[in-house]
């Protein structure tokens, strides 16, 4: 792993090997990018050079815990046995060679012994809290060391993940240390020297602001963070949480590029088999996710029969629940850009209990694609096969922070929404689509969104297919963010789908002077598009012209 291009970012610490020095500068850098596994590798190797560099057993007792994206409950029991197996040796050591290390090594060795328990336990949080008082102490006694303030925060934002707004409200969520977090990284970024080229820092701000009603703060850390770590794929990509938020979809597209190549040199090296793999894989969802809302079917299409290509049968017959749910990522492309024909021709998968989750959306998007080309009986038998493929993806599948259960239930309403308008049942067409657009609004959260096409963007199209324009208008403003309707997570700022159909709304009442400002923005997005856009959504026959 030397070779790799991880920035210049250097910890000295406690050792008198040059040599370990560098492999725990590189397992440092790959911890900041949630490379864990790559993080072990050089920590074992900086050991092997100074087997009494205790920084390098810190290093490994922190990696093999639980982090923001891989909490402790997500777990088997078996991997939690593992991951203490490793923690729990590494930490003693690192405890054992105290005496001979600087005060500030001497507190973060200190503080991860909370991350290795004596037993295996079945609730994690107390050793989650444990942990981020002891970072606290050493955070007051060393507030400008850089990844103090990094390893702090992280330890503030994993006491709660994916937790630390509440989105209906914007405020903190309760029981989270946001304010916390957000002071002790606002101030390293104001006061302290170097913290804009800490990956630590940068990406810790990016996780706490994500969520947050202004995203936007964290524009300048991305922009940042985007070129720091040329290797590490994850620290390239984290940006585009921000750029997705504020409507910048080329940069979520041009930056998950960049990605995917620097995780391309990885896998070519390290190869598939690594938990490392659910970053790769997230990747080719945000390119994918990007393109979608550009009007961009090439690069979406290409991300993703390029993930599939790379996730080997072999991994996904090991983590089945972490990783599965990524394969059936096309059939949201296909759908977006009313690829009915391409939908139909393709072959269902074999192993039905393996693609549990790709069988269940195909026969989805099967059902929608007959729906609108006329062949309402067929599909209304592919309905019922959904049902029975639903009923069998197992309660533990997941895609990142939602399970497939709950992604499965908008696909459902979807799915018997556009069989019913196009079977000319227009009021029970709409009951459907209204609830998919809850269903939508309350998934949890997550960076894409689980599900890929916004469910506002076909009830917008078949609202006005109806003549309903007011009902129409009030829709598109939403998933615009033109109103206080939704949480600042579940808008789509400045998309040229939503666009079209306010623009549209506008015009058909007479509207002028809005929608000349209308106009401009559309067109703006329009000429990114690789396809005309007439419609927010192709479920929609009769377009504008």
């Amino acid at each position: 792993m030397s070779d790799y291009q991880l920035g210049n970012y250097s910890r000295p610490v406690t050792t008198s090997s040059d040599q370990a020095q560098r492999w725990f500068d590189q397992g440092l850098i790959w911890l900041y990018g949630f490379n864990h596994e790559a993080a072990i590798g050089c920590f074992r190797r900086a050991l092997a050079a100074d087997p009494d560099c205790a920084m390098a057993q810190w290093g490994i007792a922190h990696a093999a815990g639980p982090n923001y994206n891989q909490q402790w409950e997500t777990l088997e029991p078996e991997e939690q046995r593992e991951a203490m197996a490793l923690a729990r040796p590494a930490a003693k050591a690192a405890a054992s060679l105290v005496e001979r290390v600087s005060p500030v090594e001497r507190a973060l060795i200190q503080a991860v012994q909370h991350r290795a328990p004596a037993e295996t336990v079945e609730d994690f949080s107390p050793c989650l809290d444990g942990y981020a008082d002891a970072m606290r102490e050493a955070y007051r006694s060393y507030p400008d060391d850089l990844d103090v303030a990094a390893l702090f925060a992280e330890a503030l934002l994993n006491r709660t993940p994916w937790q630390l707004w509440d989105l209906p409200t914007g405020e903190p969520a309760a029981g989270a240390d946001t304010l916390e977090a957000k002071a002790v990284l606002e101030r390293a970024f104001a006061e302290v020297e170097d913290a804009w080229e800490h990956p630590g820092l940068l990406h810790m701000y990016i996780h706490l602001m994500e969520m947050s009603p202004h995203p936007e703060l964290a524009l300048r850390h991305g922009d940042r963070l985007s070129t720091l770590v040329p290797d590490a794929g994850h620290l390239i990509h984290m940006a585009t949480h921000i750029d997705v938020l504020c409507g910048d979809y080329h940069n979520v597209v041009s930056r998950n590029a960049l990605a995917i190549a620097a995780d391309r040199r990885f896998l070519e090296r390290e190869g598939a088999e690594n938990f490392y793999t659910v970053y790769r894989c997230h990747n080719y969802h945000f390119k994918i996710y990007g393109a979608m809302f550009l009007a961009q079917p090439t690069p979406a299409l290409e991300a993703a029969d390029e993930l599939v290509a790379t996730l080997p049968e072999s991994l996904l017959r090991q983590m089945a629940d972490w990783f599965e749910a990524f394969v059936p990522m096309k059939q949201h492309v296909l759908i977006r850009f009313g690829m009915w024909e391409a939908i139909l021709a393709q072959p269902l998968p074999e192993d039905a209990t393996l693609y549990a989750t790709t069988l269940a959306m195909m026969r989805y998007a099967r059902t929608v694609a007959l729906a609108n080309t006329g062949d309402i009986e067929e599909a209304e038998v592919e309905r019922d096969r959904f049902f029975a493929a639903q009923a069998a993806v197992p309660q533990s599948r997941l895609l990142f922070n939602n399970t497939a259960e709950d992604i499965l239930k908008v696909a459902e309403q979807m799915m018997l929404g556009e069989l019913a308008y196009h079977s000319g049942h227009h009021d029970a067409a709409f009951a459907h689509l209204y609830t998919a657009v809850e269903l939508d609004d309350t998934l949890p959260y997550d960076e894409p969104w689980a599900w890929m096409q916004p469910t506002r963007h076909a009830l917008g199209a078949l609202l006005l297919d109806q003549g309903r324009v007011d009902e129409a208008e009030a829709v598109y403003r939403a998933d615009l963010g033109l109103d206080d309707t939704l949480s600042r997570a579940c808008q789509h700022p400045q998309n040229v789908w939503s666009l079209h159909g306010l623009y549209e709304c506008l015009t058909r009442r007479g509207e002028t002077l809005e929608a000349r400002h209308i106009k401009a923005q559309l067109e703006r997005a329009a000429a990114r598009a690789e396809v005309s856009v007439r419609a927010s959504c192709y479920c929609r026959r009769r377009v504008a012209t």
